[in-house]
């Protein structure tokens, strides 16, 4: 009888330590600093990796030079649709993104993030820190279900740079 292979999920930690206006986490996935790099940078990949599964990613605008606009819009299976947007401050491939983050369901409420990507041999570490307006937003964004989006989207990503690998 055939055994199913054993999968192992990437972890995530998070800091979210009380009366801050930051989320820093930090994730290991199991591929080279170029490929994780290049799955947030190209629009195609990151299509297939980001947010919860039981929403497709439509791309409308996905600049990733400095300066360059990005609009992803979440979409599920009824019609319903979540909107995100942001502009790219800082492009350094293939170690530094620093974008704006923008929920369009809450306008105005502009969070900054910096995903910086350290290469471990052949294996990559992040360390994404997003900067809020205020606790507020920040307690609400945690409150959103904002962990649990953030480790399927790392799920998934970790399984389309393993097919990507291949």
């Amino acid at each position: 009888m055939a055994t199913k292979e054993q999968k192992t999920m990437p972890e995530t930690e998070y800091a979210i330590e009380p009366g801050r206006q930051d989320i820093i986490s930090t994730v290991v996935l199991d591929a080279p600093r170029e490929l994780v790099f290049q799955c947030y940078t190209d629009p195609k990949l990151f299509a297939q990796w980001w947010g919860p599964s039981r929403y497709e990613n439509v791309i409308e605008k996905f600049d990733s030079r400095p300066g360059g606009e990005w609009r992803v819009v979440q979409r599920g299976a009824d019609g319903t649709e979540h909107p995100f947007r942001g502009v790219n401050h800082d492009v350094v491939a293939p170690e530094r993104i620093c974008q704006t983050f923008e929920y369009e369901g809450f306008p105005g409420h502009v969070a900054l993030q910096t995903a910086t990507f350290e290469a471990l041999g052949n294996k990559t570490r992040i360390v994404a820190q997003i900067v809020f307006q205020s606790v507020m937003d920040r307690d609400g964004m945690v409150a959103s279900g904002m962990r649990s989006g953030a480790d399927e989207s790392m799920e998934r990503l970790a399984d389309l740079l393993e097919k990507m690998k291949k």
